[in-house]
């Protein structure tokens, strides 16, 4: 990527005290949504002993997290973007202490309910979460001027991923040899420290609200900026369907116990490893940003990710899986890092948070509703048919869209920077 590369400080960004500030709040938040997916993920596979639902849990955040997208960006764009991040981060810390009440041996809901009542907090968590996405997204922009947009795309993935690798890590250790309560505990103390952090980070003006504009044009402004757009709406279409058919990280837990037998403390390293090729990736990044040939190299880390996880399934060995695993974070970072500058540079900051929002029902269907699909594909399939078929579908999605968009494989970030 040498002739890709300018000139540039690489640590520029890191130089704004909000914006510091306001990732360390995302780092302590990311390893207490990541500790809880892990967390919840064991215990729900313990009680149930199905892939299926593994399944379930994914569906369950999707469907309501898809279902407030659109309301949450509208929020995003009118309102105070900190004060809305502080209300549903505490929706998302009662959620937390819910599923700690469930363990305790005299709230006997789980025993007499079963995991319905686990699905139903995952489905608040997925509402909090929706409100979360687009206004942290659209405040982050408003941290940093536009000529650092990149650096600030590469280094809040970096930091996003090293939370969620330590995230998955803390929760598995935690809950193999301490408890399931231990871990839950674990989660509200990570959150705690993200509220602190949070609260010292300056809030921004709220953005200007068009007059005349009524409900449903303010709901649809979003999607209608998407769609108009062929290099965002390709970008987003790409990594929906990829990770939609190519994630396996639902199935982790299955892999753990009945394909590689290591148990919640090797599950914990596995989730971990994309996000540790993800940071390594990021580093790259940060030094060498893919700039001019953004499109090209966005379809390679697509395509390499498919590999990856096509490759992943095959594999009998704990240390290659793991290896494999740690490659298709590395070049799903390059889609990552690519998709969020694009998105900056093109999206004007009275309408980042519906924007982000449409973002975020892509990823929803992609990461979610994907793991939905790969339980219920593994019950039809097979475990590791049902992965090798995913790979294989990611592959095919990158061949059909930079057949539709070529715009996005013509995409040169220098250009519109």
């Amino acid at each position: 990527m040498d002739t890709l590369t300018e000139k540039h400080d690489a640590y520029a960004v890191l130089r704004v005290r909000d914006f510091r500030l306001f990732l360390s709040f995302r780092f302590f938040a990311t390893i207490a949504f990541q500790m809880q997916s892990i967390i919840v993920g064991w215990q729900v596979y313990q009680i149930t002993k199905d892939p299926f639902s593994l399944g379930l849990i994914g569906l369950a955040e999707a469907l309501p997290n898809i279902a407030s997208a659109l309301f949450a960006g509208n929020i995003a764009d009118k309102y105070n973007r900190k004060k809305i991040i502080i209300w549903f981060m505490l929706l998302f810390v009662c959620g937390t202490l819910a599923l700690f009440l469930f363990t305790l041996p005299g709230f006997g809901i789980l025993k007499t309910a079963g995991v319905l009542p686990i699905y139903f907090v995952v489905a608040v968590s997925g509402v909090a979460r929706a409100f979360l996405y687009p206004a942290i997204i659209a405040m982050m922009a408003q941290l940093v001027p536009r000529h650092l947009y990149t650096n600030s795309s590469t280094w809040n993935s970096v930091v996003w991923h090293i939370g969620a690798i330590t995230g998955p890590a803390i929760g598995g250790m935690v809950y193999g040899f301490f408890g399931v309560r231990a871990a839950y505990s674990s989660v509200l103390l990570f959150l705690f420290v993200s509220f602190i952090l949070l609260i010292f980070v300056k809030s921004r003006p709220t953005p200007v609200v068009q007059k005349g504009e009524t409900l449903v044009q303010r709901l649809s402004g979003g999607l209608k900026f998407v769609f108009n757009n062929q290099i965002l709406l390709g970008a987003m279409s790409l990594d929906m369907f990829g990770v939609l058919f190519g994630g396996a990280v639902a199935m982790l837990p299955v892999f753990a116990a009945e394909v590689l037998m290591v148990g919640p403390q090797g599950l914990g390293f596995l989730r971990a490893a994309p996000m540790a090729g993800a940071v390594i990736m990021g580093a790259i990044l940060a030094y060498k940003p893919p700039m001019v040939k953004a499109g090209r190299y966005l379809f390679v880390g697509v395509a390499g990710f498919g590999l990856s996880i096509l490759l992943f399934a095959l594999s009998k060995n704990y240390y290659l899986s793991f290896f494999l695993l740690m490659m298709s974070g590395m070049f799903d970072n390059i889609s990552v890092v690519i998709r969020a500058t694009a998105m900056q540079l093109l999206t004007p900051d009275s309408m980042r948070g519906r924007v982000a929002a449409v973002n975020a029902i892509f990823i929803g269907s992609s990461n979610e509703i994907g793991s939905f699909e790969s339980g219920l594909a593994a019950r039809l399939m097979g475990l590791i048919p049902s992965v090798i078929f995913g790979g294989g579908m990611t592959l095919l999605v990158v061949l059909i869209t930079s057949k539709l968009s070529p715009k996005l494989r013509a995409l040169n970030l220098r250009a519109i920077r």
